[in-house]
C-alpha cells in the first residue's frame, strides 16, 4: 500500500495509545473545511449548495489551528469547496505542519501552480488532487472540459518542485472497471505518491443523484477493478482491510466519529458526508451526538454508504486489533471472487430526516446578526473618533 511508513507508524501508535487509555471513540483524521466556495460545480457534489453569503465565509487561521489542537487527530485533511481559494491557506497549512500533523490538502488543482509558492515541501504535507478517472470521465464528472489536462500539468509541476502529490478519485455507477484500471495504471506511471479511491456518497442535494452506487454494485465493481490490478503495483492509499471491505469480504460498520468535520458553522454532526446540525465544540460533538442512530442499517441516508471517511477508520482499528489478518490481506491482496460477507439488513433503519433548509435558514439568521453587530461596533468606533476630534 502507498501509505508512507512514517504516517502508518504514527497513526498505528496513536490508535494503540487510545486503546491503552480505554478510549472507545476517538478521531483519526480531522476534516477541516475552511470554506465551502469552489471554482467548479461537480455533478456528484453536495457540498456547495449554499447561498452566496455563506459561500463567501471563511474560517480564520486561528480558528483552524485551534480546531486542530482541540481535535487532536494525527492527520488533517483539508477539503472544501476549494481550499486554495482561501487567502490564508498557506498559513493554515504551515501551522498544522509545525504541529507535526500530516496534512492532506485536497484540491481540484486549477489554482495549484499559482499557489505553490505559499507552501514548502515537507514529509507532513501532501497535495491530494481530485481526478475522477481519465480525461473523458473526469471532465464529465466536473462538468467542464479541459480540467483533467490542467490538473495533470499542475501535478507534474508540484512534483518537480519536490512536493508529495496524491490523487483522490470518486467512483460512480456506470464507470467501466477496465477504464478505472487504466486510470490507476496512468497514476502509477505519473509517479503520484498514492491514490485514494472511494465510492461516491449519495448526497441528497447533488445535481446528479442517478449515478450513486448501491453497496452490492460497489462490491462487484471493486472486485472487477482490483482483479485487474494483480501484480501492477498500484499505489493505493488505503489500508488492506478497507480494500477488502470494498470487495465485499468484511462486514464492517462505519465509524462516523473517526473523521470529524469542522467548518464555518462549527463541528458538523455526525460526519463529513451527513449534515444534521452542529456542535459548538469537539467535546460536545463526541459526547452529545447519538452515534448509534447513524450508519448503514440504522439510518436511511446511510443505506448505500461505503465511503472511506466512515469505513477506513473501522478498518484501521481492526488492523490494530488483528494485525495478522491485516498482514495476510496486504500480502495476498483483497479477494476478488467467492462468497461475499453478509449484507447489513435495512429493515430496521429509521427514515431520513431532511434538515438542510432549516440549517441554512439558521445560518443565515446568525450571519445577519453577526453582520449587524459588526456594523454597530464599527459605527460606534466612528462616532467615538468624531467626538474625540
Amino acid at each position: 500500500m502507498a501509505v508512507p511508513l512514517r504516517q502508518h507508524l504514527a497513526i498505528g501508535w496513536y490508535i494503540f495509545k487510545q486503546r491503552l487509555r480505554g478510549n472507545e471513540r476517538y478521531p483519526l483524521v480531522l476534516m477541516l473545511e475552511p470554506l465551502f466556495q469552489c471554482n467548479l460545480a461537480c455533478a456528484g457534489c453536495g457540498k456547495i449548495d449554499y447561498p452566496k453569503q455563506i459561500l463567501h465565509r471563511r474560517l480564520s487561521v486561528e480558528d483552524c489551528l485551534a480546531s486542530v489542537d482541540e481535535c487532536g487527530a494525527p492527520m488533517v485533511a483539508i477539503p472544501g469547496g476549494e481550499p486554495l481559494l482561501h487567502k490564508e491557506i498557506g498559513e493554515i497549512v504551515a501551522g498544522i505542519v509545525q504541529r507535526r500533523k500530516f496534512v492532506s490538502l485536497c484540491t481540484n488543482a486549477l489554482l495549484l501552480e499559482k499557489k505553490l509558492h505559499l507552501f514548502k515541501p515537507s514529509p507532513y504535507l501532501f497535495f491530494s488532487v481530485h481526478l475522477d478517472g481519465l480525461k473523458e470521465e473526469h471532465d464529465a464528472s466536473v462538468c467542464q472540459d479541459g480540467v483533467f489536462d490542467r490538473a495533470v500539468k499542475a501535478i507534474k509541476v508540484a512534483q518537480s518542485k519536490g512536493f508529495q502529490v496524491n490523487v483522490n478519485a470518486t467512483i460512480f455507477d456506470g464507470m467501466k472497471p477496465e477504464r478505472v484500471a487504466a486510470f490507476l495504471d496512468y497514476t502509477r506511471d505519473m509517479g503520484v505518491n498514492g491514490v485514494t479511491i472511494s465510492p461516491g456518497f449519495a448526497y441528497e442535494r447533488a445535481p446528479d443523484t442517478e449515478h450513486f452506487l448501491s453497496r452490492q454494485k460497489t462490491k462487484q465493481l471493486f472486485r472487477d477493478i482490483l482483479a485487474r490490478g494483480k501484480g501492477k503495483k498500484w499505489q493505493l492509499s488505503h489500508s488492506s482491510l478497507y480494500l477488502d471491505f470494498l470487495t465485499g469480504n468484511q462486514d464492517y460498520r462505519c465509524t462516523p466519529w473517526g473523521m470529524p468535520t469542522r467548518n464555518i458553522f462549527g463541528w458538523q454532526k455526525p460526519c463529513y458526508l451527513l449534515n444534521e446540525g452542529y456542535a459548538p465544540t469537539f467535546k460536545s460533538l463526541m459526547e452529545d451526538t447519538d452515534w448509534d442512530t447513524y450508519g448503514t442499517g440504522r439510518y436511511e441516508k446511510c443505506a448505500d454508504c461505503m465511503a472511506h471517511c466512515g469505513y477506513e477508520p473501522t478498518a484501521a482499528m481492526d488492523a490494530v486489533k488483528n494485525p495478522f489478518k491485516a498482514l495476510k490481506v496486504a500480502l495476498r491482496g483483497p479477494r476478488t471472487d467467492g462468497p461475499m460477507a453478509p449484507e447489513i439488513p435495512l429493515d430496521q433503519q429509521r427514515p431520513a430526516e431532511y434538515v438542510f433548509e432549516d440549517l441554512v435558514a439558521e445560518a443565515m439568521t446568525n450571519s445577519d446578526r453577526r453582520a449587524a453587530e459588526e456594523r454597530a461596533r464599527s459605527g460606534g468606533k466612528g462616532a467615538n473618533q468624531q467626538a474625540a476630534q
